[in-house]
């Protein structure tokens, strides 16, 4: 397989472990061990065997993760790393010369691990609805999904622009696959960081049996360096395929990673409640910031998620106004460039706790640089 270069994370190895402040992330304030397990937790933790583990993931980790859902039981899910996910089921599942229809603009894999399959990949873009809103035509997917389709992508809430599907909407898409036979992958790893729960979409896997979910512990719980995630389908076939494929990745996840997880999940809801008390805070300044520079941004505040995507109004090159803010106030942002979706817009991560200082260095940038 010959895949272009991930830029967005390119992007980040370059600046993320050097710049102060990142101001871009699509995660919430990382836990500490110490945040996550009690000392009773810890010792059970020192004294797990660091063997291979069920390539399907541990029964533990599964059993607690299927209490997110409806209708989707434990064995119904396979534990996996979030991008590994994404990888494996698209292996698993599509064919060179299959049309694919991809929610954009999106996280890179979601659409260039198709391309690099060999599938046709349409883009589904968004239109604007008013000024400060994102919103993605239902009728564009009607006209575009036929039988020769195998594939819809979407992601709700949506990274990068913090946009949520109204139940009808998601209802409609899901409806749309099932008149049509398509497999929907729906990326669902900011699912539950919506700004009013009544919002929440239920998972698409819970939905459609031939839909394939994907959740995990990086972005809602702050816990990316465990690199446990999951997949959940009711498909039993496509499920096979995806366990099958997994036998040349990872084979099976890390088991102290799994154990974290699991105990995390049992504790989703005070630190899920936390990590939005973070984002509430930060967008109440993000509001603050914006008022105050009307001319320069277009603020899209966004309905769920951990990321918002806001246009800049000045003519100077993005990634030379990325590069430079963050070589003179080692603040990172990320700009649209690596979303491959134009030249004027940045992605702000909403989920980390310092960014009141951030934006107070950012604001001293640009009075330094009008």
């Amino acid at each position: 397989m010959k895949i272009s270069e991930f830029k967005l994370e390119r992007y980040f190895e370059e600046h993320e472990f050097s710049a102060k402040y990142i101001l871009c992330a699509s995660d919430c304030e990382p836990l500490t061990i110490g945040e996550v397990l009690t000392e009773y937790e810890i010792s059970t933790l020192k004294s797990l065997r660091l063997s291979y583990a069920e390539a399907q993931g541990t029964p533990d980790l599964r059993n607690e993760a299927a209490k997110l859902y409806k209708a989707i039981s434990p064995e119904d899910l396979v534990v996996c790393v979030p991008e590994e996910g994404i990888f494996i089921a698209m292996n698993a599942l599509l064919n060179p010369n299959e049309k694919v229809i991809v929610q954009t603009p999106c996280y890179q894999a979601l659409s260039e691990i198709p391309k690099a399959i060999g599938c046709k990949i349409t883009k589904w873009l968004p239109e604007a609805k008013s000024t400060h809103s994102w919103h993605w035509n239902i009728e564009f997917l009607e006209e575009n999904v036929d039988k020769k389709t195998k594939m819809i992508i979407v992601n709700s809430p949506h990274n990068p622009t913090g946009h949520l599907f109204t139940n009808q909407e998601y209802h409609e898409i899901i409806k749309i696959a099932k008149n049509n036979n398509c497999i929907v992958f729906s990326d669902e790893m900011y699912r539950m960081l919506e700004q009013e729960k009544q919002d929440r979409l239920s998972s698409g896997a819970d939905l459609y049996k031939k839909c394939v979910s994907l959740s995990g512990v990086s972005k809602i719980l702050g816990l990316g360096g465990l690199r446990i995630g999951w997949l959940a389908t009711k498909d039993k076939a496509l499920r096979d395929k995806i366990i099958k494929f997994k036998d040349y990745t990872t084979i099976s996840s890390s088991v102290p990673g799994q154990y974290i997880a699991q105990i995390a999940l049992t504790k989703i809801d005070t630190i899920v409640s936390r990590n939005l008390n973070t984002i509430r805070n930060n967008l109440e300044d993000l509001d603050s910031f914006f008022a105050r520079h009307p001319n320069k941004f277009d603020w899209f505040r966004p309905k769920a998620g951990s990321t918002a995507f806001v246009k800049i109004n000045f003519t100077q090159d993005v990634e030379n106004f990325c590069e430079n803010l963050v070589k003179k106030k080692s603040v990172m942002l990320m700009p649209s460039t690596k979303f491959d979706y134009g030249n004027n817009y940045l992605r702000f991560g909403l989920g980390r706790r310092n960014m009141p200082q951030a934006l107070t260095l950012f604001e001293e940038y640009l009075n330094e640089n009008k």
